[in-house]
């Protein structure tokens, strides 16, 4: 038996260098600064930084940390790549509280970790349409949280925040995080991220009523009449599968996380998007799913203190 944690990049912090280089850059170095793929070497020497590179075109140093979540960091690459994995192989999660034991850095430090890797698991740029050759897409809304300086009103989620998911049956995971759940809410992120030609299953609630005639079909479960799933003939029509991912979405928000402020919701929300999205039944193992999310350090760097 071997551990997946054994692998010498969690443990050498060259091997760390080597592995992520490996990933980000295929096809050998590219500098940062100028772009450049040729004359760049490797800088050697004692005082020399582990994987420096000096770009010969614009004369620059670098290393394959420009550019990325890893950018001005001084935590060790194997401990980056160490939390990398605990948080791709962890389906509910795992707290900040949780990485500042494991990896025996500070708190402070171990928020600063956990937010950028969940930058580097968000979805950029375009994304293909959801349910594309009439496969079946379910929708549905949860309330999470309290918004910032928001009383407790009559209706049960006036003080929450609303988040929408969209999810395709077999397939990925789509959330946002809305104002409300009135037709002006739904129906533009619905247009936005389904196919026409996608069966739309939902509840009963008004938002989807008017959109849900913009593609090939739309059926409705009735919760009020206890109704959670129903057949017509080989078709199935339930919204069980957007249910169960809000069953480990709640789990571990109120489970691990406890507390999430409005302002960095959508990350939290990218973070369980792509843990569903890439799971072991669509083929994906924790070693992969790691490796997908080194992939997308690229580009997403934040500036900013996730603390305030």
């Amino acid at each position: 038996m071997k551990s997946v944690l054994s692998a010498k990049h969690f443990h050498d912090e060259e091997a760390a260098y080597a592995f992520v280089e490996a990933r980000l850059w295929p096809n050998g170095p590219v500098c940062p600064h100028c772009g450049g793929v040729e004359r760049i070497s490797k800088m050697e020497g004692k005082s020399t930084r582990i994987g420096t590179y000096k770009c010969y075109q614009c004369r620059k140093p670098f290393t394959v940390k420009v550019g990325t979540i890893f950018e001005a960091s001084h935590v060790p690459m194997r401990h980056w790549l160490q939390a990398i994995f605990l948080m791709t192989s962890s389906k509910k999660g795992i707290s900040s509280n949780q990485l500042h034991r494991t990896l025996g850095c500070t708190l402070k430090t171990a928020w600063f970790i956990s937010h950028r890797i969940r930058e580097a698991m968000r979805e950029g740029g375009l994304l293909p349409p959801m349910g594309s050759n009439g496969k079946v897409v379910e929708a549905d809304e949860t309330f999470i949280g309290r918004l910032e300086g928001q009383k407790k009103g009559k209706a049960a989620w006036a003080h929450k925040n609303v988040v929408l998911t969209l999810v395709e049956r077999g397939g990925s995971a789509r959330s946002f995080h809305i104002d409300g759940v009135m037709h002006a809410d739904i129906a533009p992120i619905l247009r936005a991220n389904l196919a026409r030609e996608a069966q739309l299953m939902t509840d009963k609630a008004a938002g989807y009523k008017i959109v849900g005639r913009e593609f090939a079909s739309h059926d409705a479960v009735d919760h009020s009449k206890d109704e959670y799933a129903r057949y017509e003939g080989e078709k199935v029509i339930s919204t069980n599968t957007v249910e169960g991912y809000y069953s480990v979405f709640k789990r571990g928000m109120k489970g691990v996380y406890q507390h999430c402020k409005e302002k960095h919701l959508h990350r939290y929300l990218s973070e369980f998007d792509f843990r569903y999205s890439n799971r072991v039944a669509l083929g994906v193992d924790d070693v992969a799913r790691a490796d997908k999310a080194l992939r997308g350090v690229v580009g997403k760097r934040l500036t900013y203190r996730t603390t305030n």
